[in-house]
């Protein structure tokens, strides 16, 4: 049956699915109505196909599965409606004088002829005519994401689509839907097949297999971090992918790939006698460092007074005494163009850095410190007394038609040298982009953990250039900072050498719990983030980081973030939420960004002095302060004091942090850290792993699960083999360098 009324009352909405509980004004009764709206404004006019249902909770309701907005032509409706913020620039005091002078031609003339509408006191010619195009812009907008929500795309990504073809979304999706894959974040294959398939666009279609040549390269590059794959490695998973018969799918995939190397998207040439395909894009990303490096590295750099005498007196001064293996980094850092300083924790590769930035001072160079993250960073600038950036925030982003950096090749830094700290978390991608931004005369040196586990982001910068053989490496291999009773910094080593660590519980900084089944693991670390390490280290149970494997299953991350919002910060009246997905946000959560977001602006008070910028980056850590559940705006404050307000569209980007995978915890430290050590895949569960989880605690670690799943962690040195092509580009470079000088 239809039904028809003005939306008088928003009881629930889902703003990421549209999924909204309201009343509507039906033949004057109010009518409980629930199902899924592009947008729900009080005053809207909608037309509602489904059936009243006997809710067993909430009684009778209307439960429909298709509406229409229908204009109301009553003028108290028409008011209404005009009066509900549906269009910017127009408020009750401007949509009464309109409905007064124009009656129930008021949409027409508003549609039709706008221009009549500057004959209203206070509104000039200009606005007119923005409430013109405002109006037919909604309306655009409203058939466009209700087009799309028939395909199940969410509400939220609807108006991503939307925002980003205009009023041409629906020629363009029914024309190629798989144009959504290459254009919009977040869009997979399996979502644009959909759509395909429903508009009747043959499985074999030319749009069809290259879209799943590039998926399968896209998802090959962001789930291992490959930048380039084996021609016949490609052929199968896309093969694999669109199920179409081996006999056809070569020639279809040459064809394919043909397209994609004639528009220059994709490269194939021939790599370890195998021939290779790669996007473009990660062929100059690659090729771009590794040119840089070797015309950094060629470079000679000269300190004019001797360095064993800066660093005795250094040492003096600080009273302490560096080892032959520092010694080494320091002067191998002060006489090159690039170097790189490797080694676990406890190393003294900070004091290293400490010197080091003396030593530069003393010879009036000017340097810069960065770390790929915010926690990183402000870590380093702890430890050293120094200002120290991430990689962006000292690239500087600018806005524009494609997200750019303010310093680049033809704007570098004005810097005699460049410090990088957590090198393992650098991708290729953000590398290369550091790259263009040094100067020729500058001296790189790059630090780091090579044991970690590798970037998140594809490309293996780090583990390349010291294979390559063709920068300077320095390994520091004794430790130094470790305190008496203080195990981690041992255990983290032992680890690392495949021994297991020394768990006795008496110590003070790392413990293990032997618990033997999932629950009892689960039931333990919700026990010992909320009630028994908070009495232990007075910290509050949302300091207390869980680093957990894996995302799913009883103690994975969604799990244990869910249970443990509930118990740190469970629902209350005076806290608004809002539900995005599967996810509750709440006023008050913990929360981490996911994904760099270049366009996001913030602001931090320095003082007195308000500062602003833009980028909040993937792994950034904040709290919920405050929710606007009208528009969904959602203001984030970052531990390191940034305010940013998430419109509706960009909240997917948040998930609860609570508890985090080890992966996203790279580059961070924590005081206090539990983690589940639970049985899986080897090729997941694998001693840099547990090292990386391990070497994240500052403070402490408390492992709980069984010995034999850490053991089997700590003798699984299994690493996975990216395909990566920077090596090869390092030596290549550095042949040429050398036959151009001889």
């Amino acid at each position: 049956m239809t039904i028809e009324g003005p939306i008088e009352e928003i009881i629930f909405r889902n703003d990421e699915n549209g999924y909204t509980v309201f009343l509507i004004d039906f033949k004057g009764a109010l009518t409980t109505c629930v199902g899924k709206l592009v947008n729900a404004n009080i005053g809207e006019n909608l037309t509602l196909d489904g059936e009243f249902v006997n809710n067993n909770k909430y009684g009778l309701q209307f439960a429909f599965n298709h509406y229409e907005v229908v204009l109301p032509t009553s003028l108290s409706g028409i008011e209404k409606y005009l009066s509900s913020g549906l269009i910017k620039g127009v408020g009750p005091v401007t949509a009464k004088n309109i409905v007064q002078t124009f009656k129930e031609q008021t949409f027409d003339i508003i549609e039709m002829s706008p221009s009549s509408l500057a004959q209203i006191k206070n509104i000039s010619m200009k606005k007119a005519l923005e409430i013109g195009e405002k109006f037919k812009e909604l309306k655009k907008m409203q058939n466009s994401i209700m087009f799309l929500q028939k395909y199940n795309i969410s509400t939220n990504m609807a108006m991503k689509i939307y925002e980003f073809y205009g009023s041409n979304t629906i020629n363009i999706v029914q024309e190629n839907p798989y144009r959504l894959i290459e254009d919009i974040d977040g869009i997979g294959f399996t979502s644009a097949d959909k759509i395909a398939k429903s508009l009747g666009i043959p499985s074999e279609s030319e749009f069809r297999v290259r879209a799943g040549l590039l998926y399968s390269m896209l998802s090959s590059v962001e789930k291992t971090g490959n930048t380039y794959l084996p021609k016949k490695m490609l052929e199968n998973l896309c093969q694999s992918l669109l199920e179409i018969h081996e006999e056809k799918f070569e020639e279809l995939f040459d064809n394919a790939l043909d397209g994609l190397l004639l528009d220059k998207t994709m490269m194939k040439f021939w790599q370890d006698n195998t021939q290779v395909v790669m996007l473009s894009k990660y062929y100059f990303y690659e090729s771009s460092v590794a040119q840089k490096l070797g015309v950094l590295s060629s470079t000679q750099k000269i300190v004019k007074q001797d360095v064993n005498d800066l660093i005795t007196h250094f040492e003096e001064k600080n009273k302490i005494k560096f080892h032959d293996e520092q010694k080494n980094a320091i002067i191998t850092a002060l006489n090159n163009g690039v170097c790189v300083i490797t080694g676990g924790p406890g190393t003294g590769k900070t004091t290293i850095i400490k010197c080091i930035i003396e030593l530069l001072k003393q010879q009036n160079q000017k340097y810069i410190l960065m770390a790929p993250t915010g926690r990183a960073s402000k870590r380093l600038s702890d430890s050293t007394n120094e200002e120290a950036k991430t990689i962006h925030r000292a690239l500087e982003v600018t806005q524009g038609q494609k997200t750019k950096f303010f310093y680049n090749e033809n704007n570098p830094f004005k810097t005699d040298a460049v410090i990088v700290d957590e090198m393992s978390m650098v991708d290729v991608a953000l590398m290369s982009s550091l790259c263009k931004a040094l100067p020729r005369q500058c001296r790189l040196i790059l630090v780091g953990d090579k044991d970690q586990l590798p970037s998140v982001g594809a490309g293996n910068v780090l583990d390349d250039i010291i294979k390559s053989q063709i920068i300077p490496v320095c390994r520091l291999t004794k430790i130094f900072r470790q305190s008496d009773n203080s195990l981690i910094i041992t255990n983290a080593h032992l680890i690392n050498n495949g021994k297991m660590p020394i768990i006795d519980n008496h110590s003070l900084d790392f413990f293990f719990e032997e618990k033997d089944n999932l629950n009892d693991i689960k039931n333990s670390i919700i026990d010992l983030v909320t009630i028994r390490l908070p009495n232990f280290t007075k910290e509050a149970p949302c300091q207390i980081q869980v680093l957990a494997p894996l995302k799913a299953g009883i103690c994975g991350i969604a799990n244990l973030n869910k249970i443990l919002q509930e118990k740190i910060n469970p629902p209350s009246v005076a806290k608004i939420e809002l539900v995005v997905g599967d996810t509750i946000f709440r006023e008050g959560d913990k929360v981490m960004q996911t994904a760099n977001n270049y366009n996001l602006v913030w602001t931090k008070m320095n003082g007195f002095i308000e500062e602003q910028g833009e980028g909040i980056f993937n792994g950034d850590i904040g709290y919920i302060s405050k929710i606007d559940y009208q528009n969904g705006e959602t203001v984030v404050e970052f531990e390191d004091g940034r305010l940013c307000v998430y419109p509706r569209t960009e909240i997917s980007q948040l998930s609860l942090a609570y508890a985090i995978t080890i992966h996203k915890s790279q580059g961070s430290e924590f005081n206090t850290i539990v983690i589940p050590v639970i049985a899986g895949a080897p090729m997941i569960l694998t001693r840099n792993l547990i090292y990386t989880a391990v070497t994240r605690a500052k403070k402490m670690v408390v492992l709980v699960g069984e010995k034999k799943n850490l053991k089997h962690m700590v003798s699984n040195n299994y690493t996975v083999q990216r395909f990566t092509l920077l090596k090869s580009l390092l030596i290549e470079t550095d042949k040429k360098i050398k036959e151009l000088y001889e």
